[in-house]
């Protein structure tokens, strides 16, 4: 599915109503506003195909693994994202005939996201089976100002006919996940209230015991007068509504408001949520939805300035970057440390989990240059508070005295990941956390950091690396056996180039983070060495290992090896391969997979783009050169690194092709599995791929560089950075770039290797 919605800078669109691709469009067209989310699913009924998604943030059911066997250390369970109870409803049945899209002949279908105002519209006139036409025109939000409540206008227009109809209006918590086992439900109904013109349900998650009250008010009018129809209540298990008897005359447009308020007990005491949830209703209904819609757009307004990247000359480019920030805004905004970025976000309940090794990968450098430094930290004090679950993640493993292993996949700390390969090989995540303390702090500046928090997660995970490797006698040299880098199309690999790199790292890291606590503040740092009970023999063992560390290459062709063996593989080109064959993952077999040379992202080369400075040009080189032609990009997360290496090495048609590929990867569905959700942890290597790419943003010795270049593809390009004090705004032409100041303290910025001073 190639260029299925409409080129817009500001907008994405859906011309006409193709059921086949439905699911795509929920995943595409889905809205949020950081403490709930909504899969842009029709408020009418609908009985063709649809994942129906509604999303409360930090609400989630720990579903049992579901194995056809065991080993020791396996989680016990799967962390399952909840499809919420659902407050979008608005039924519309005419003489006996719903309105579904799915029975109903559809004309004039148009579905518009305005990521400016964060509004979404959908518009349609359908034909009911006896013929009766009408005219839809919904618009709804979820508020970025209001952050637990959503608003619907719903219009209907009948165009050549006048009849009674019947709306129902409801909130049902009676939903399953797609991804259930056994389609087992996972919320019991602990609290039901119907009257007219409201309706509360609370529901109580299995097992983790939260609740979320959802409730809903309505005004209904024609021609700015209130219609008051015949109303009934409507109770039954999970589930309250209003039933409305109304008159629908012709040509005249009857208007549905409902207001939504959608409460969970993470923030409020649980026997307080139906009172806390009828003030929010009550007070939505005086706003009304125009002021509600003009608050939530002037925060949207605000977060433009702070991030937006503006591209002319390449429409599709300008639309992809919008809507990649667009979601992350909506996903997380920093309020709320004990939130992450989830890898579908609201969008979709795939994988499960709040957080995986992606937010310190990819998505806090987003956060570092475009929102204050608060939001990047609480991503940082997220895995601090963690740790001590990491601890026994690693306790269940055999290690002890401290080590920590992150979890592959978490809610609240514990592993809860069910592919064994991947949960307990794939432990180079463990790196990307140090390296996020360490990016942070180079950054920011903020080494308070170190002395707060970070040094005690440093340890733990030095640790972990010092018992995860073995002496090899036949080498001479430590090696790591039985794991999975970041290319997961290899499992239990010996000697991953990456994962071994970044484990001498982490362990040199520590070390001089260390010493600079000790030297920083000698009594915070006897704290923590006696919290952790640590030992300088330990630092021995440590050094050791770093100067012996096994690391595979190939010296004929000057590249670092993936893994011992890889150049055992048939070396092929993704050239070579069919489309037919495209992608493998869903064509091929595993075991046909595991045995081919193809990459899903970027392994080796992820360790050359985080430590790039550590590696001439020519090694870089060498290592794109060998690696690219074999990389299928079947991983949302690759497209990115690969672009911006590719802008480093002066190959500016891939860096373009690759930032395209990232960009557009929800949009154009390159891996034919955005029906599923979009790719949330992904989009921010969008950012990455212009500001790092095309860019050339670096930071060195506490200042900002750039080396940037414009894609043969566009006339100019700006955006802002911002970097300790201030804001920059960097405006790239053909002939020229500009830097000025947008807010805050003068700094120096390097452009090009020339020192400029911005003020």
């Amino acid at each position: 599915m190639k260029d299925y919605f409409k080129h817009h800078p500001w907008h994405i669109i859906e011309e006409g109503f193709n059921p086949h691709y439905n699911k795509i469009a929920e995943s595409v067209f889905s809205i949020g506003n950081g403490r709930m989310g909504q899969r842009a699913n029709f408020e009418e009924a609908y009985s063709g195909e649809t994942l129906q998604g509604s999303y409360v943030a930090g609400v989630y059911y720990p579903d049992k693994t579901r194995v056809g066997w065991w080993k020791n250390g396996y989680p016990e369970y799967f962390a399952k994202v909840l499809n919420a109870p659902t407050w979008i409803s608005v039924h519309v049945t005419i003489e006996n005939q719903k309105l579904d899209l799915a029975t109903c002949k559809v004309e004039a279908f148009r579905r518009v996201l305005d990521m400016k105002t964060g509004l979404l519209s959908r518009s349609f006139v359908a034909t009911l089976p006896d013929g009766k036409r009408l005219k839809v025109n919904a618009q709804r939000f979820c508020s970025m100002a209001k952050g637990e409540v959503g608003a619907i206008r719903y219009a209907i227009t009948p165009l050549n006919f006048s009849s009674k109809a019947t709306l129902s209006l409801f909130i049902d918590a009676d939903v399953k996940n797609t991804d259930s086992n056994y389609d087992e439900k996972f919320w019991t109904e602990v609290y039901k209230h119907a009257e007219e013109g409201e309706c509360l349900v609370t529901a109580e998650t299995k097992k983790t015991f939260f609740h979320v009250c959802s409730g809903m008010r309505y005004f209904i009018e024609e021609e700015g007068k209130e219609v008051k129809g015949r109303i009934n209540t409507e109770l039954r298990e999970k589930f309250a509504g209003n039933v409305i008897q109304v008159d629908l005359n012709e040509g005249k447009e009857l208007i549905v408001y409902k207001y939504a308020a959608i409460l969970s007990s993470e923030n409020h005491p649980k026997e307080k949520l139906v009172e806390h949830c009828q003030q929010i209703l009550q007070n939505l209904q005086q706003t009304g939805f125009e002021r509600l819609l003009t608050g939530h757009a002037a925060v949207w307004e605000h977060k433009w300035n702070e991030c937006d990247i503006t591209i002319n000359g390449d429409v599709a480019a300008q639309q992809g970057i919008r809507f990649n920030i667009f979601q992350l805004t909506q996903t997380y905004t920093g309020e709320d440390q004990r939130l992450n970025i989830g890898p579908k976000g609201f969008t979709g309940e795939k994988y499960g989990g709040s957080t995986y090794w992606d937010t310190e990968a990819y998505c806090l450098p987003f956060y570092l240059g475009t929102a204050e430094q608060k939001v990047a930290r609480n991503l940082l004090v997220y895995r601090y508070k963690h740790l001590q679950k990491a601890i026994e993640n690693a306790q269940k493993l055999g290690f002890k005295d401290g080590a920590a292993l992150y979890p592959m996949v978490t809610m609240n700390g514990e592993e809860c990941h069910n592919e064994w390969e991947i949960t307990f090989e794939e432990i180079h995540r463990n790196g990307a956390i140090a390296y996020a303390i360490y990016d942070y702090i180079r950054y920011t500046g903020d080494e308070d950091y170190l002395v707060e928090f970070g040094l005690e997660v440093l340890i733990g995970i030095s640790r972990f690396w010092a018992q995860r490797v073995n002496w090899s006698d036949d080498k001479q040299k430590y090696v790591m056996l039985g794991v999975t880098g970041p290319n997961e199309y290899e499992n239990n690999v010996n000697n991953n180039w990456y994962t071994n790199y970044m484990a001498t790292w982490t362990l040199s890291y520590t070390k001089e983070s260390l010493a600079y606590v000790k030297s920083k503040d000698s009594k915070a740092w006897k704290a923590i060495i006696s919290k952790v009970s640590f030992s300088e023999e330990e630092l021995a063992q440590w050094d050791s290992i770093v100067d012996q560390m096994y690391f595979p290459e190939d010296a004929k062709r000057g590249v670092f090896l993936q893994q011992d063996g890889f150049l055992d593989k048939e070396l092929l080109p993704v050239s070579q391969l069919s489309k037919e064959d495209r992608p493998l993952n869903q064509k091929w077999s595993w075991d046909r997979i595991l045995r081919s040379c193809f990459i899903k992202q970027a392994d080796v080369l992820q360790g050359l783009y985080f430590f790039e400075e550590r590696f001439d040009k020519e090694m870089i080189k060498r290592n794109f050169d060998f690696y690219e032609p074999m990389t299928v990009h079947e991983s949302s997360l690759s497209p990115c690194v690969h672009s911006i290496l590719a802008a480093k090495l002066g190959y500016e048609e891939k860096a373009y092709e690759m930032y395209l590929r990232t960009a557009r990867l929800d949009l154009d569905d390159y891996n034919n599995d955005t029906e599923d959700g979009c790719h949330i942890t992904s989009m921010a290597g969008t950012w990455l791929s212009i500001i790092k790419g095309f860019g050339g943003m670096r930071v060195r010795d506490g200042q900002l560089h750039l080396h940037p270049f414009i894609p043969a593809q566009w006339n100019s390009y700006s955006f802002k950075i911002r970097f300790r004090n201030s804001v920059i705004k960097v405006q790239v032409e053909k002939a020229k770039t500009t830097v000025t100041l947008d807010s805050g303290d003068p700094l120096n910025v390097s452009i090009n290797d020339f020192l400029t001073s911005v003020h």
